[in-house]
């Protein structure tokens, strides 16, 4: 009789994971769940963020740069989710690779006014979450593990990834 149970269950939990794949929105990856990165920076006001901080929460965590034209379309549609969840169980952290604060201060002020961002001058924070290439945006579960990925921009105030952000809190 057991014999006949695992394989059932086997296939059963086969069937729930392909479910839950499909429904993840276009260009959301799911990955394999490891302990996310340390990551603790100054953001451009000064103020020190450490990820560990945000257990408890999802965290969408996005690496962008201002040369970067896909990061230039997707950051406006940032800037209105981080009005949306704000309170929320998602805490949105930016963080900006490899350039100098007036840089960063002149693109956001003119794409992206009411967002703040951390500040990974030296690369060295992104290069430990390997993303793959800018715009990169990680999901960070409750627990601080890995659970997804998005590689490339999106229209994240829109459709399937408004509602992908919003199932993540429910």
């Amino acid at each position: 009789m057991q014999s006949k149970i695992i394989p059932f269950l086997a296939s059963l939990l086969l069937l729930f994971s392909t479910q839950a794949t499909a429904e993840l929105p276009r260009g959301i990856i799911t990955v394999d769940g490891r302990d996310a990165p340390a990551l603790i920076l100054n953001d451009i006001n000064g103020e020190t963020y450490d990820i560990a901080d945000s257990r408890g929460k999802w965290v969408f965590m996005h690496f962008w740069a201002s040369w970067c034209g896909p990061c230039r379309k997707e950051m406006p549609t940032i800037q209105d989710i981080a009005s949306q969840f704000e309170g929320s169980d998602l805490a949105i952290v930016l963080v900006n690779t490899s350039e100098d604060e007036d840089t960063v201060f002149d693109f956001l002020s003119t794409v992206a006014p009411d967002m703040n961002t951390l500040l990974d001058s030296n690369g060295k924070v992104t290069e430990r979450w390997q993303p793959r290439g800018l715009p990169s945006t990680w999901f960070v579960d409750p627990q601080g593990k890995l659970r997804y990925i998005a590689l490339g921009g999106r229209p994240w105030n829109e459709g399937e990834y408004l509602g992908f952000l919003k199932g993540l809190i429910k």
